[in-house]
């Protein structure tokens, strides 16, 4: 029988193997995918069961550990095939994750990794009140340093960790890098490591010994783009597509507002107000402002709502193009609908800059037109003025081209 057979033909039914498989598989078919691809998911996901049955390894326990030794296992597969049983195999572990009984159980030779992040998490949501928004912003982080703790034996042992540990970890994954990125680092594990001292895993707060990365006050003026390039960005997606006419909402929401990407991600249904013409944001600290839904705006959005977003059950207004129809994931996902359609238009992006660019460059054009530095921080929605003074920085060279010379002086003469 061909390969191509074998994938064909009728799978056994899921609940021969596994009970969870059928809840798994249903949730597939509600979040949008195709047949043929819930099928595939299928095969891997009763593969990996049977996997873990001949090597007597409990479904209760299973983690990633276990599903990288199940997608290493020999056999000549190309790289898409590869890739795809990792996306089967992950996704039916973070189904099992939600489902009640004995897959919640602690292993008894410590959490893996994967657990831990999870309990961190929870702890950030119920206890430190923090939105889901920055939860994906710091999670990325706190998940490398768990898995660089737990890499030789896929368990994380909190009492093995000691200050040298932490301040080398810090030093060489912010090698070369940013102040920026050395600083989110480091208050995303300082963040961990209190956390882990007040569950008593470990018997000192290791969090002081992270050190603080200093970030200067005098910082350089942000990087903004022309009112040209904006326009000629907003141009580029195809707005007689469904993605296109998303693209375009996600882009101008940026340009005309200054929205934060995770601003955009959290957008809901209930949340623009069609009568008042307002939009709800829900901006950092559980902030909830209200802002004036301008015409452009609010057409932008009214065409991909009508013709582009499709049936859902999801409430986010901005959903993935590809199955699972949810919301976007988070921040990264608009920062890649921004970088492509920089490139795309031709505009040079700064570095380091993606979705923010927009938000530096509507506060610049209101300097430009005469906007004093309080009317700014409305519009950006600032907490603190000092937030807002960056952009009273000039650079020598503009200065130098509105400078007065002195009285008495020759203005051509060379100084």
């Amino acid at each position: 029988m061909s390969d191509k057979t074998a994938r064909s033909s009728s799978p056994p039914a899921p609940s021969s193997i596994d009970p969870h498989l059928e809840s798994f598989i249903s949730g597939l078919r509600v979040a949008g995918y195709a047949r043929d691809t819930i099928l595939d998911k299928q095969r891997v996901a009763m593969s990996f069961v049977a996997w873990l049955g001949d090597k007597r390894m409990s479904l209760a326990a299973a983690d990633e550990t276990n599903a990288t030794a199940f997608l290493g296992r020999t056999g000549k597969r190309s790289q898409s095939r590869r890739a795809n049983e990792r996306a089967a195999v992950r996704g039916y572990l973070r189904h099992l994750r939600g489902m009640p009984g004995p897959t919640s159980r602690r292993p008894k030779n410590g959490p893996s990794p994967a657990a831990m992040a999870r309990r961190y998490a929870d702890y950030l949501r119920s206890e430190r009140g923090l939105t889901e928004r920055s939860i994906e912003i710091y999670m990325p982080y706190v998940e490398a340093f768990l898995n660089s703790q737990g890499a030789t034996n896929g368990k994380f042992r909190p009492r093995s960790l000691d200050a040298q540990i932490v301040r080398d970890y810090l030093l060489n994954r912010t090698r070369d890098r940013s102040s920026a990125y050395a600083k989110l680092v480091a208050t995303s594990l300082r963040s961990l490591l209190r956390f882990l001292f007040l569950r008593e895993e470990t018997s000192l707060d290791l969090s002081l010994a992270v050190p603080t990365v200093r970030r200067w006050s005098r910082a350089p003026v942000h990087a903004f783009l022309a009112p040209e390039a904006i326009e000629q960005v907003l141009e580029v997606p195809d707005r007689a597509t469904p993605s296109g006419r998303r693209d375009y909402a996600i882009l101008i929401l940026l340009a005309r507002l200054g929205l934060r990407a995770g601003e955009v991600v959290t957008l809901e249904l209930d949340d623009i107000r069609w009568r008042s013409g307002e939009i709800v944001v829900r901006g950092k600290g559980r902030h909830v402002d209200r802002l004036p839904l301008v015409s452009d705006v609010g057409e932008a959005l009214a065409g991909y709502l009508q013709d582009g977003r499709g049936p859902t059950s999801s409430r986010r207004i901005f959903l993935r193009k590809i199955a699972p129809h949810i919301g976007l994931t988070g921040p990264s996902a608009v920062g890649c609908v921004v970088r492509e359609a920089l490139a795309r238009a031709g505009v040079t992006r700064p570095r380091g800059y993606a979705a923010h660019i927009f938000r530096h460059s509507l506060a610049t054009r209101m300097i430009n037109h005469g906007a004093s530095l309080p009317e700014i921080a409305e519009v950006l929605r600032h907490r603190s003025p000092v937030t807002t003074e960056i952009y009273a920085k000039v650079d020598f060279e503009t200065l130098r081209g509105v400078a007065q010379p002195w009285p008495g002086v020759d203005a051509g003469a060379d100084r």
